[in-house]
């Protein structure tokens, strides 16, 4: 059975719960509280994501090419798609994902990014959230560093040579938790607003 006629049958009889771009559907989903199929057909390909509890898990794209799956299908995201998501148990969800898990959610953040404009971020509380992650004056470059709102990860990143990491974030508050090496889990916290973008986290 092709993929499409499998996710197509269980589409069947789901429920739409509306048409969302890529930021609006994470926002929707963010809660926790939604499993489901986010599905875009465009002209030219289809793309499916996987959603577990709000968390997007599984992706698939399709196209005159062949498929793809997981981390290379997420790729393929460019921010324009429209995705009408329906409401599916997780125990179906977590099958389909199975063929299909995304690994690197940082592709999925950075697809985020792009379409974000920057005309109005001041207006619309969001920025660029830049940083440095230090031991000593040393930069620290292939760490994890993830940041997390409100017992939520919202994003992940791994440091560059500079030892520096970005994400386009809603101003406030974060919790920054950073992996060094050795497994060591170091936590900061932070307030990020458009006077204050850049921090540096000493380990």
């Amino acid at each position: 059975m092709r993929i499409q006629d499998l996710i197509e049958s269980i589409l069947k009889g789901s429920q739409s719960l509306g048409t969302f771009t890529l930021p609006d559907l994470l926002r929707f989903s963010g809660d926790g509280s939604v499993s489901g199929l986010a599905v875009a057909k465009e002209t030219e390909y289809e793309l499916y994501l996987a959603l577990i509890r709000g968390e997007p898990e599984g992706a698939i794209y399709i196209d005159g090419k062949g498929e793809l799956y997981g981390d290379k299908a997420l790729i393929r995201i460019t921010g324009h798609e429209k995705f009408v998501l329906y409401d599916i148990k997780p125990d179906i969800v977590d099958a389909v994902v199975m063929g299909c898990r995304i690994f690197e959610k940082t592709h999925l953040g950075k697809s985020i990014a792009y379409v974000i404009p920057e005309i109005g971020k001041k207006s619309s509380g969001i920025g660029l959230l830049s940083l440095t992650v230090l031991r000593g004056r040393e930069s620290q470059n292939g760490l994890r560093v993830s940041i997390r709102k409100d017992g939520q990860i919202v994003g992940s990143d791994i440091t560059t040579q500079d030892g520096s990491a970005g994400f386009r974030v809603m101003y406030g508050g974060y919790d920054c938790i950073v992996q060094d090496r050795n497994q060591v889990i170091t936590s900061f916290h932070i307030t990020f607003d458009e006077t204050e973008t850049h921090f540096a986290l000493e380990l």
